[in-house]
This record gives C-alpha cells, structure tokens and sequence, in this order.
C-alpha cells in the first residue's frame, strides 16, 4: 500500500513538471510611461499579473530577473527595442520577452504591448488600443488589451466603460466658448404693453409710440458643444425707448440651442425689470369723463368728490359719517368697474416685472466674427413685446471645462 502511494505521488509530480514545461516562458520588461503617475515598474507588475491570469504561460517574476538587471542597469530602465528585448530574454533563456508603452495623449490613455519571440528573434503578437483616461483602471486596460491579442472575450460592460469614444463630446471633451458683443434692435408692443405706452401721461401712461429701440450687451457661454450642436446659456442686459426720452431697463436670462453648420438658433427664459402700477379702471362708457379714461383709485375720490356732488352731505348723506366724507364705489354706477385689477401708471408704486422670452434666429460668421439675428417676442400677463435684434460677437477664448494637463 505504501508503495502504491508514493508511486501515485511520483506520477502526479512528474505530470505537473510536464504541464509546467509545456507552457512557454516569458518575462517583462519595464514598459515606457509618458504623462502618467504609475512608473515603469508598477506597469510591468500589472502587466506579469495578467499574464499570470490568462494560465497560457510560465511568467518570470522581478526576482527571477534580478540577476541580469545587476550586470546592466539597461535592462531595467531602457530595454524596449526588439534587439534589446531579445538579448534580455536570452540572458533569462526564457521563450517569449514583453514590453510596451502607456502614454496619455490628451484626454487619453494609449497603451501597446509587443510580445516578442526570442528564439526567432520576431515580433509574435503586438496590440494597441485607446482608453479613456482614468488611470485608476490601469490594470483593467491592461487585462482587455491583453486577452484581445490573444483572441479571448472580454466582459462587455467592463470594455464599453473603459473604451475610447472619439466623439465630439465625452466626460472630458467638452468645451467652453465664450462669446461676447453688443445688441441692437427694435420691438412693437401689443395689448396692455401697447395701451399703457399710448395713453396720456395726465392718466399715468408713457404716452409715446408703441415700438421702441433696444440697445443692450449680451453675454454668452457654452457649456455642451460639437459640430452641429451647441447649448448656450445667455445673459442680456437692454435699455429701451431712449430715443422717446424713456428708460426701460430689462435683464434677460437665457438658455439657447444652437443646429447645424448654418447656425440656427432657439432661445427662451425669464426677464426681470421694473414697472409702476395702480389698481383702478377704464370708464369704457364715459360716465367719469371721456370714453376709455383710465381712473386710479387715487384718481376716484377727487373724481367723485369734485364731478358727482357726493361732497353734498344733506343731498348724500350716506357717504358721509362723523362729519367725514368717504367716496361711493365706482361698482354703484357699473359692476364693471372696480379696483381689483392692477395697470401700468407712471404714478403708481414700483414693482418687479417678470416676463419670459422666447427668440429664434440664425447667427451669421465672418472668421472669428459672429454676426446674430434674431425675432423675439417677450411675454407677460396681457401683452408682451415683438421684434428682430441684430449684433455681433467674437470668439474670445476656448478652453476645456475640466482641464488637465497634457
């Protein structure tokens, strides 16, 4: 019984050192690394780690190669040629010697190995292929690159992860373009904008034409861009009606979409700017005065008081208590009139004004010239405002959003 064991343990140790035999032997060299943390010598750790793992071959580790790295140093830190990799794998009488190169290109990271066949003095594989740039992940890269030269799959999900994409736009590729430049324009107003602006400055209103110039700057960024597309954020500042003696300041907030070679744009979002209000109404039959007056409610009492006799306190006694006078209400002659509803009045109290814009154009380009040309119209309860703005802006500056060094 004794016998048949140890004769069954020979057997075992002898057909082990033949499967060890039958697999060819290989060493790594230090790769070269450009541009990135890991050095030559972690590099190689990763590289013999994943030759380990594929079980294909008899993998020399750096102790089984310190013998020859202390006759040259050269071995260890500048063996990469094909005739150095050769006399290397001589010295270390191994079948197969392995470098290569990781380099950061840009927002990149490029890695490529060659196996070389020392014997035959050939290159037996090579393999090249570009990552996205998350050095974390060096190993991985190494493993995908790897198994792909030697005709093994690799998990999906971890090679569309670390895979290149050479798009326009990726997690690192995506730029900052910075235009800036004056605006100019013109806007016809509509409904109560349109009213308020044509009525009487004795009745609170602007009393001008309904259309304005514009005169503003306007500042843009891109935060999303490719060749046919770009997202834009816009601030605007503008100025109107200064050529009919007004100042109507306006602050605009935008966010826009730029289509295609030929520039077309779509725009929108809030504007604030301030306005002068009063509650009252408009005497549409003329009872107060003439047809379509507007009265506030400030305007109501001397109205009353004055026009009607309701001062009369034997003839109107009901509108009078404790010797003091108090106007009827405008709904005692119609129920249309009332003070619920707010209107534009130059006398009136000052208010913020919120509107929301939308805009489409087209942007014209002459080199580094911009040439924008947009219809807009500004919204706001009852009315808003129409018109075309026409300006220019030059590229100032292009820079990545998330910089790095190269």
């Amino acid at each position: 019984m004794k016998k048949i064991i140890i004769n069954s343990l020979i057997i075992f140790a002898l057909s082990f050192n033949l499967q060890a035999q039958s697999k060819p032997s290989i060493a790594a060299g230090n790769p070269n690394v450009n541009g990135l943390y890991a050095s030559p010598t972690i590099a190689s750790k990763l590289i013999r780690l994943e030759l380990i793992k594929l079980d294909m071959y008899s993998v020399y580790d750096e102790f089984d190669m310190e013998e020859v790295y202390a006759t040259d140093s050269m071995y260890k830190t500048s063996c990469l040629s094909k005739s150095c990799l050769v006399d290397f794998g001589s010295k270390l009488n191994v079948d197969y010697m392995v470098s290569g190169s990781y380099d950061k290109l840009g927002n990149k990271i490029v890695i490529s190995i060659k196996i070389i066949d020392v014997k035959n003095n050939t290159i037996h594989m090579s393999g090249v292929r570009e990552f996205n740039d998350d050095e974390a992940e060096m190993q991985r890269m190494t493993e995908i690159l790897l198994r792909e030269m030697h005709g093994l799959d690799v998990a999906k999900e971890i090679n569309d992860r670390l895979k290149f994409n050479n798009e326009m736009i990726t997690n690192n590729n995506v730029g900052k373009i910075n235009n800036s430049g004056p605006r100019i324009g013109y806007a016809m107003m509509t409904g109560s904008i349109s009213e308020f602006a044509t009525r009487p400055a004795d009745q609170g209103g602007l009393d001008i034409f309904p259309g304005v110039s514009m005169i503003g700057y306007q500042i843009e960024g891109q935060y999303v861009g490719t060749e046919n597309f770009s997202a834009l954020v816009e601030g605007i500042f503008n100025v109107s009606g200064l050529e009919q003696g007004r100042f109507i300041p306006t602050i605009s907030l935008l966010n826009g979409f730029r289509f295609g070679k030929a520039g077309w744009e779509f725009a929108f979002g809030p504007g604030f700017g301030l306005k002068q209000v009063s509650n009252g109404f408009f005497d549409t039959d003329g009872t107060f005065g003439d047809a379509g007056d507007y009265i506030s409610e400030k305007d109501w009492t001397s109205i009353a008081y004055d026009t009607k006799g309701f001062n009369n306190e034997d003839n109107f006694p009901q509108y009078f208590e404790s010797g003091t006078y108090t106007a009827p209400l405008p709904s005692e002659f119609n129920k249309d009139y009332d003070f619920s509803k707010e209107h534009g009045d130059t006398r009136g109290v000052t208010k913020l004004n919120t509107t929301f814009l939308f805009a489409f154009g087209r942007t014209f380009n002459a080199g580094a010239l911009n040439i924008p040309v947009n219809v807009f119209y500004s919204s706001r309860k009852g009315g808003g405002m129409a018109g075309v703005s026409v300006g220019f802006n030059v590229m100032k500056s292009k820079k990545p959003i998330n910089p790095r060094e190269i």
